[in-house]
């Protein structure tokens, strides 16, 4: 399930992109999921734990992916209980933190109002305690708070 927290929220990764290049492991690069994201997020292909293809740059390292990228990484492998910055993510990866809180109970903080299209989904605000299922519900319910 999905939760999420709006506003400046006590103790969350401001940005998520710094922690990660001090935190992440190589087998995290390589796992599918990750594998997925960084073709659709970057367009970038990955060829190994240290190498990435990148349309734009050519050959680059982990750390050249892009702050969405990293932070998604974070939300669905990182195992310290933190709770990240999603706003340091476009609007092109909230189809990816829908599909990581269907794998695993995800806390997000957000400081603006992600955009996660048409599609009726669940999250928890954690502002109010109540369940959104629409755009239209987290944006009137959750407008207030960013």
């Amino acid at each position: 399930m999905l939760k999420i927290y709006l506003g400046n929220m006590e103790g969350a990764v401001y940005y998520p992109p710094t922690y990660f290049d001090n935190q992440y492991e190589d087998e995290w690069i390589t796992n599918p999921l990750s594998v997925d994201m960084i073709k659709d997020v970057d367009k970038s292909v990955v060829i190994g734990p240290h190498l990435i293809e990148s349309p734009v740059l050519g050959p680059i390292s982990v750390r050249e992916l892009s702050g969405g990228v990293k932070t998604l990484m974070l939300m669905a492998f990182d195992e310290s209980g933190k709770v990240f910055n999603a706003s340091a993510c476009g609007d092109n990866c909230a189809k990816w933190i829908l599909e990581i809180a269907k794998r695993k109970d995800l806390t997000i903080n957000l400081r603006h109002l992600m955009d996660f299209g048409d599609r009726t989904f669940a999250a928890e605000l954690l502002n109010t305690n109540e369940t959104i299922h629409t755009m239209r519900e987290f944006v009137i319910k959750g407008g207030e708070y960013v």
